[in-house]
């Protein structure tokens, strides 16, 4: 399997503290990998730079294999969807314009949605089990339902690649499950910032962990989800248990 994300050193820094300390990391075609470590370490700074809201400052990243300043905006549109928590500002979008949205890099500024467009809307909001909900105003619906539509807008944009910046953060265990499970079932190509560590042992085929801006371990969640690192990098006493192939984390308190 070909890698379709690789950094190389990737680094950066504010002033005078190093955020980010030559991160390199590979996610293959069609697997999910996650990034897990505490708050602090640099995860989402990280993910910032594969969806080009921060540039590279010193290292580098690619996207099939193609350096990513060397990629327009748009095209970057065409070949990842950010999905990320849903935040407290209310868009001024009904729910079928804010998935329409997902067709927008398909298009120039002032032009219309055409049919194929609102096929592969229409397609997504089924998908996410919203079509009720078509003509209702973004900013009026739950913390799920509102993720459920952010994740038919990435869904609609028609991209192999999905990046997660903690999309399921701060939504009950339901929408949680939910929402990886629809992920999981669509087989694209993921990497993810993860909160909740027993969705990312169980949905991650491969974990880095992060923590002071650094890489300090990784590998399959069967190999890496131990006692030992969860008292190391989160300063918590554990038990691991195996529920279906996967590590499951008993939490017994702090360090």
């Amino acid at each position: 399997m070909k890698d379709v994300i690789r950094t190389e050193a990737l680094s950066f820094s504010i002033e005078d503290r190093q955020i980010l300390k030559e991160v390199s990391i590979k996610v293959q075609e069609g697997r999910t990998v996650g990034i897990i470590g505490p708050n602090g370490s640099g995860k989402t700074t990280f993910l910032k730079h594969i969806y080009r809201a921060l540039p590279v400052d010193k290292g580098k990243v690619f996207v099939d294999d193609e350096a990513i300043e060397n990629i327009s905006f748009k095209d970057t549109a065409k070949k990842l969807a950010v999905l990320k928590q849903e935040n407290s500002r209310d868009f001024d979008f009904s729910v079928w314009e804010m998935v329409l949205l997902g067709r927008s890099p398909y298009h120039n500024y002032f032009e219309d949605y055409n049919d194929e467009d609102k096929k592969i809307a229409e397609k997504a909001l089924l998908q996410v089990g919203m079509e009720e909900h078509r003509d209702k105003s973004f900013g009026t619906l739950s913390g799920g339902e509102k993720q459920r539509v952010l994740m038919a807008r990435a869904i609609a944009q028609g991209t192999d690649i999905f990046i997660m910046d903690e999309p399921t953060n701060h939504l009950d265990v339901h929408y949680q499950w939910s929402i990886m499970e629809l992920i999981d079932s669509m087989k694209k190509t993921v990497l993810g910032v993860f909160h909740e560590l027993n969705l990312a042992s169980r949905f991650c085929d491969y974990l880095y962990v992060l923590q002071n801006g650094r890489i300090v371990a990784e590998g399959e969640p069967k190999d890496i989800v131990t006692v030992q690192l969860m008292e190391k990098v989160f300063d918590v006493r554990t038990e691991i248990k195996d529920v279906d192939g996967h590590p499951y984390i008993v939490f017994k308190g702090t360090k």
